[in-house]
């Protein structure tokens, strides 16, 4: 098992900023764990406060009247949720919940905002992580409505990957299922007809995509 990253150094990584700034920025949260399945936000909650994760998985839903959930997003570490760069808190409109045991950097809504107008760094990272945030979720958006169940598996394996073209550890299948409006028996038999033809490897540690243009091919 790996050890915790202390928190300064993982914020220095996260926000590219200089080891004293990483240390007062550290000053200002809570280190906070949270056991798997722990809700850090409830919908509707009105919480003013700035995540930070560092360790783990959360996932982000969103739940309609009749108590029907939609995945809409995944935080992994060194994502931001909550209360973002807002003075005036409104209510949640999702719950982020943790897949598994987790740690965050925990600030009140307003420190963290002091924090981007006073450090060019932090406030350059934080618009980088909530366009990166925002681009996977319009895609996914878009996917479910122009492309098959299959394809949309598809294109989630092939941007988990990113250029390194693996993904270590390999994917939680239930999990892309959700994201992509599918269920795991599809997506099960999506990743394995890839694994029967080639276009991608399945070892204990990672998934690795041997054929990325095959694979894209088949994206639709």
């Amino acid at each position: 098992m790996q050890p915790e990253p202390a928190l300064a150094g993982f914020i220095a990584d996260a926000f590219a900023c200089p080891a004293d700034v990483a240390e007062a920025i550290a000053r200002r949260c809570a280190d906070r764990s949270f056991p798997a399945h722990a809700a850090l936000i409830r919908q509707g909650d009105v919480r003013a406060e700035t995540f930070l994760l560092v360790l783990g998985l959360a996932h982000a839903f969103a739940y309609g009247s009749e108590g029907q959930g939609v995945l809409l997003q995944e935080y992994r570490p060194g994502d931001i949720f909550g209360a973002v760069v807002e003075r005036q808190t409104p209510p949640s409109p999702t719950e982020v919940r943790a897949v598994e045991a987790v740690r965050a950097a925990v600030f009140l809504a307003l420190d963290f905002l002091a924090l981007v107008e006073l450090h060019s760094c932090v406030g350059l990272a934080v618009s980088r992580m909530l366009l990166r945030q925002l681009q996977a979720a319009t895609a996914r958006m878009v996917e479910r409505t122009t492309l098959s169940s299959v394809g949309r598996v598809y294109a989630e394996i092939l941007r988990r990957a990113g250029d390194a073209r693996r993904i270590s550890p390999p994917p939680v299948l239930s999990d892309v299922a959700a994201l992509v409006n599918t269920t795991r028996e599809t997506a099960s038999r999506a990743v394995n007809d890839l694994a029967r033809r080639g276009i991608i490897r399945r070892d204990d540690d990672a998934l690795v995509i041997l054929s990325p243009r095959r694979l894209e091919e088949l994206v639709v």
